[in-house]
């Protein structure tokens, strides 16, 4: 099997590190030919906090990975995350000298260049530059300028920010693990591309990836990315109310809202009762399956409350005709469309990986393997996007070049050769 065909996404996650290694099949859809997974120590809320246990669960699922797809793993895609992502919208401009000549990719491309000189505050970097539209010679909304001519070329890019430390952490773990980076992407960015439709993304309507420790919002309308946030709370946090609200240990709350947990309390029955053994001979705990949904219930209307805040705040929540898709892990409480129903008015479904899968992938079917495919299905893109531009690209073995994505590469060796104990 050809290393170019292979790309590998590194989802590395607050609860689970998962590790998927994918190839597009002769129909060009995605088949996962091995996915590894571990307990993800030393993450919180979708920042690395730890070092040490992170690079062991990364090499944990990456060797799993390896074993079930049978290939060497060098080169990955990774995801990123947490409360300090940030979005703005900003406008470059470019004079042209010649009208002759047509807009090529390098015009392009140096437009890209001189967001990314944009001024940040201190420690935050711009991690997308993500081109919205284009004007030329005062033409709006041309999606794809190429080809074209004129003198002045404008876009409308949304760029998405943030902690250069954080960003620094997760290229430290995987380094550690004795692996390169192909590509950072914004989480959020990558789910989408796993779960959302082209017609959904025209239509206008917003991802909500909730995650152990955040929940991740993007927002498309009229095909174009309008939106995004990082909410830092999950599904841990609603875990951490079952335990204090039951007075049960934590890997108790876990299993009661996997198994039992709901986010309408008004959809149990008042006489179901659930039994949690007792610890070191102590008597059985009985608790209420009504009274635990009351307690999801809670943190569940305080999560939507904030995504809900975030549609408005877009200026985009009377158009977005596709309404919500809700995936992650946290997306697989029983009644959760119902309530982001009622609580947002707007149409709901649950956001499954399947759109871009090939048949037999059941394995990672699931939401919370959202964001793994997602960064695989990004990974592809970029090797097409390379090859269209006629540069050498390895999935294996790093000789990824390119105008924009230099950028990255070269920030992250100064980073190791700066610090010794990388």
């Amino acid at each position: 099997m050809e290393s170019s065909e292979i790309i590998v996404g590194l989802d590395i996650g607050t609860t689970k590190i998962a590790a998927l290694v994918g190839r597009k099949n002769e129909f060009g859809k995605l088949e996962i030919l091995g996915m590894g997974k571990s307990d993800s120590v030393g993450v919180t809320r979708g920042v690395v906090s730890h070092i040490t246990p992170t690079v062991q669960a990364i090499q944990r699922a990456v060797e799993e990975a390896e074993n079930k797809a049978g290939v060497e793993i060098n080169v990955v895609n990774v995801g990123i995350a947490g409360q300090h992502i940030k979005s703005l919208q900003h406008r470059g401009i470019r004079m042209r000298n010649s009208l002759d000549d047509e807009i090529s990719h390098g015009d392009i491309d140096a437009l890209v260049e001189d967001m990314y000189k944009l001024v940040m505050l201190p420690g935050e970097e711009i991690i997308h530059v993500l081109p919205q539209e284009y004007i030329v010679d005062n033409e709006q909304g041309i999606k794809d300028p190429i080809g074209m001519s004129g003198i002045r070329l404008e876009a409308n890019f949304h760029i998405i920010t943030g902690q250069i430390a954080a960003a620094k952490n997760i290229y430290k773990c995987v380094r550690k693990a004795g692996l390169e980076v192909a590509e950072l992407t914004l989480e959020p960015l990558a789910s989408s591309e796993a779960v959302l439709s082209e017609e959904e993304k025209e239509a206008g309507v917003v991802l909500v990836d909730i995650g152990g420790g955040t929940t991740d919002i993007a927002i498309f309308q009229d095909g174009i990315i309008r939106h995004t946030a990082v909410i830092p709370f999950g599904g841990n946090i609603i875990t951490e109310d079952i335990k204090e609200g039951c007075t049960i240990i934590k890997k108790q709350a876990e299993l009661l809202k996997v198994k039992f947990g709901s986010a309408l309390a008004s959809e149990n029955l008042e006489n179901d009762i659930v039994a949690i053994p007792g610890l070191r001979g102590r008597e059985p705990k009985e608790i209420s399956i009504r009274n635990l949904a009351h307690i999801i219930q809670a943190r569940m209307e305080e999560i939507i409350e904030q995504v809900y805040y975030e549609i408005k705040n877009s200026g985009y929540e009377k158009k977005l005709i596709a309404g919500l898709v809700v995936t992650g892990g946290g997306s697989q409480l029983r009644h959760i469309t119902q309530l982001f129903e009622y609580m947002t008015g707007m149409d709901t479904r649950i956001g499954y990986p399947t759109e871009h899968l090939a048949a037999g992938t059941e394995e990672v079917a699931s939401p919370m393997y959202s964001t793994g495919v997602g960064l695989v299905i990004k990974g592809f893109e970029l090797q097409e996007k390379m090859k269209a531009r006629n540069v050498s690209v390895t999935t294996h073995t790093r000789k990824t070049k390119g105008s924009f994505f230099d950028k990255i590469f070269a920030k992250s060796k100064e980073w190791f050769e700066e610090d010794p104990e990388a």
